[in-house]
C-alpha cells in the first residue's frame, strides 16, 4: 500500500497535525507501509497560473478580495508545486488541509482522497477579528466545506464539537467521522521535578482566538492576592507587543517570561507545574494533551476540543469564555493546593495515555485506509 500525506505546512513546523504526521510515517514505514509527505514550501509564492474552479460554487463574485485572491493563489502555486515535484502514483492521499485537498483531487482524479479538517479559518480570522461573519471572506471561506464534501471519498476531523460546526456547512454531517489526534508518549513524558513557585505555561500563537488577553487579567488577580506564580509564554505572534505592554501596564512584568518561538517546547514543558490556555476556540487543542502527558494541571475554556478533554474537577478545571476571575478562582485553586494540582495532573496524563495515544491514531487509520481500499 502507497499513502501520500500531503500537508500544507512543511514537517518541521511546531505544533499540530504537521509535527504529528511525521510520526504516524514512522510507524507505518515500520509496519512495511510505504507512507511519504508532501508539502508546500514557504518560498513557493505566485508561481501557479492555472484557473482554478470550483464544483459547488462560483468563487468569480468574489475575485478582487484581498483574502479571498491570496487563497486563490495559494491554490494555484500548490497546484504547480504539486505536478512539478509529483510524478508517481498512490493507491491512497491523505490531505490535512483543505487546499491540499482539491489540488490532490484535480491532480489524481481516480485515487481515493481522505481529508482530515483540523481546524476552522475563517473562525480563527473571525476571533482574530481579521474578518466578520457573513462578510465577502466568511461567504468565501465557508463555501469552501460544501466543496470538500463533493471533492473527497472520505472526511475526517478531530473533535466532534468540530464535527457539529461543521453541519452548518455541509450537506451530510454523518459522512464525518471523528478521529482524535495522538501523541507520541516518547516525545511528551513527565520528568520529576520539585518547583518553590507554582510555574504556569502556556503555549500557543500570539493571536487574539488564544485569549491571552483574560490570562494577563486573571493573573493580575492572583498577584493582587499574594500568590506567587511565574508565567511562562512560549508562542510568537502579531500581539506579542500588546501582551508585553500590558503585563508592564499590571504590573506583571517580573511575573511573565515571554520566549518567543520555540522548535521543541516539549523538551522543557515537563518541567512546569499547570498549562493554561484560555482559548476563545478550539477544534480541538492539542497542547492540552501533550501537557496532559508531561503531566502539568490543566485549565481550559469550556469550547470545543478543550472541554472533549477535560472533564472539569476530575482531570482539569474549565472555565467559561472571557471569565477573568473564574479563570484567575481556577488558577488560584491549583496554586495553593499542590496536593489537588497532582491529582488532576495524574488523572490527565492517565486519560491522554489512554485516548490519545499514537498507536490508537495508527490503529484507527489503517482501518480507515483499508475500507477505502
Amino acid at each position: 500500500m502507497k499513502i501520500l500525506q500531503a500537508l500544507f505546512f512543511p514537517p518541521e513546523q511546531p505544533g499540530g497535525v504537521s509535527s504529528m504526521v511525521p510520526y504516524i510515517q514512522e510507524r507505518f514505514n515500520d509496519m512495511d507501509v510505504e507512507m511519504e509527505l508532501f508539502s508546500l514550501p514557504k518560498r513557493i509564492r505566485n508561481k501557479g497560473s492555472e484557473e482554478i474552479t470550483f464544483h459547488t460554487f462560483d468563487h468569480t463574485p468574489y475575485i478582487g478580495n484581498k483574502l479571498v485572491d491570496k487563497y486563490i493563489q495559494t491554490y494555484r502555486d500548490y497546484l504547480w508545486w504539486t505536478k512539478m515535484r509529483i510524478n508517481k502514483s498512490y493507491d491512497i492521499i491523505h490531505a490535512h488541509h483543505p487546499i491540499a485537498a482539491m489540488v490532490m483531487k484535480r491532480v489524481f482524479p481516480n485515487t481515493k482522497l481522505i481529508l482530515t479538517l483540523h481546524s476552522s479559518y475563517e473562525r480563527e480570522l473571525t476571533l482574530n477579528k481579521a474578518i466578520k461573519v457573513g462578510s465577502i471572506e466568511h461567504q468565501f471561506l465557508t463555501k469552501i466545506y460544501r466543496e470538500l464534501e463533493a471533492t473527497a471519498d472520505r472526511i475526517l476531523t478531530v473533535s466532534n464539537a468540530f464535527k457539529s460546526y461543521l453541519a452548518e456547512y455541509v450537506e451530510d454531517v454523518s459522512r464525518i467521522k471523528v478521529i482524535h489526534n495522538g501523541f507520541d508518549e516518547k516525545r511528551f513524558r513527565p520528568i520529576a521535578h520539585e518547583n518553590e513557585v507554582t510555574q504556569l505555561i502556556s503555549v500557543c500563537r500570539l493571536v487574539p482566538a488564544k485569549g491571552l488577553d483574560v490570562l494577563l487579567k486573571a493573573c493580575a488577580r492572583i498577584k493582587a492576592k499574594g500568590h506567587p506564580f511565574v508565567l511562562h509564554l512560549i508562542g510568537d505572534g502579531p500581539i506579542r507587543e500588546d501582551l508585553e505592554k500590558m503585563a508592564q501596564d499590571l504590573g506583571l512584568y517580573d511575573d511573565i517570561i515571554f520566549y518567543g518561538y520555540m522548535l521543541h517546547p516539549e523538551e522543557f514543558m515537563p518541567f512546569f507545574d499547570v498549562f493554561v490556555l484560555p482559548s476563545r476556540a478550539e477544534a480541538f487543542g492539542s497542547v492540552f494533551a501533550e501537557a496532559a502527558l508531561c503531566q502539568l494541571a490543566l485549565v481550559g475554556t469550556n469550547v470545543g476540543g478543550i472541554a472533549e478533554q477535560i472533564e472539569h474537577g476530575v482531570n482539569g478545571l474549565l472555565v467559561p469564555v472571557e471569565d477573568d476571575k473564574a479563570l484567575a478562582d481556577a488558577l488560584e485553586t491549583v496554586i495553593i493546593d499542590p496536593d489537588y494540582r497532582y491529582q488532576l495532573a495524574r488523572t490527565a496524563s492517565d486519560k491522554a495515555k489512554r485516548d490519545y495515544s499514537l498507536e490508537r491514531v495508527i490503529a484507527q487509520l489503517k482501518k480507515v485506509y483499508r475500507e477505502e481500499l
